[in-house]
């Protein structure tokens, strides 16, 4: 079970950089960052599969491709918005990681502006 991996992935990285902190704290964020970076590489497949799923779904139910890409876009945008924050705050970077957050969520907003349009040009119709 790939879980199992992960999280072995996980504590083994916990547990080097909890060793790596006290002889050699430069390289512990190093230990973080290629942990998920590895971690994400073994998801990836399983990412593209539910990104399939959703478009194939949408395709046979009618919505508008480009708001399903669009979704997609500001659900990736937000997972590796996270993982950008996560990583500043283990390297005790507080500042950082409110800056990626705010930019985040601003690329999101930005990128939803087509649906919240199509939402109110139907709210009008239906209004009118």
């Amino acid at each position: 079970m790939e879980i199992i991996q992960i999280v072995a992935i996980g504590l083994i990285s916990v547990f080097l950089i909890i060793i790596l902190k006290q002889y050699r704290p430069e390289f512990a964020m190093y230990v973080s960052i290629i942990a998920g970076v590895i971690i994400l590489l073994m998801v990836l497949d399983k990412i593209t599969y539910v990104i399939n799923i959703i478009r194939e779904l949408a395709n046979k139910s009618g919505i508008n491709s480009e708001y399903i890409q669009i979704l997609l876009k500001i659900t990736g945008i937000a997972y590796l918005t996270e993982f950008g924050i996560n990583m500043c705050l283990d390297s005790n970077e507080k500042a950082i990681a409110s800056k990626i957050e705010l930019g985040g969520k601003i690329i999101m907003i930005y990128l939803s502006i087509p649906i919240i349009l199509e939402l109110l040009n139907i709210i009008t119709k239906i209004i009118s």
